[in-house]
């Protein structure tokens, strides 16, 4: 990211909001560096997706589907583990009736 982790975090924020979504913060990490995981809870249809950022092999950063669940549960206990490996991630979790990520980065379809 060229901006601050809790710059972009806010930002993503702003955006979920003005889509009419229901962001939250779960957990702040590094305010400068930390790692971002974003979980959306699709309420419509009762899934999940979790992203997180990954670099390619080409060298472009992009989001992708860490954890192959769309079961909520499952994408806690990978949040979970994340969290005891990093204690500087950030998670936001977005609560949107269309299940929207909010991200304008490119995300790789998993």
């Amino acid at each position: 990211m060229l901006l601050s982790t809790d710059i972009w975090v806010s930002a993503l924020i702003r955006r979920a909001e003005m889509g009419g979504a229901f962001p939250v913060v779960v957990r702040k990490g590094d305010a400068r560096a930390g790692a971002v995981l974003v979980k959306v809870l699709n309420r419509t249809d009762r899934t999940a997706r979790l992203y997180a950022e990954a670099t390619r092999m080409d060298g472009e950063r992009v989001w992708m589907q860490p954890a192959p669940s769309d079961q909520e549960p499952d994408l806690d206990r990978y949040i979970e583990r994340a969290a005891r490996v990093d204690p500087d991630v950030w998670v936001v979790e977005i609560d949107d009736r269309e299940g929207r990520h909010f991200l304008t980065e490119p995300v790789e379809k998993g």
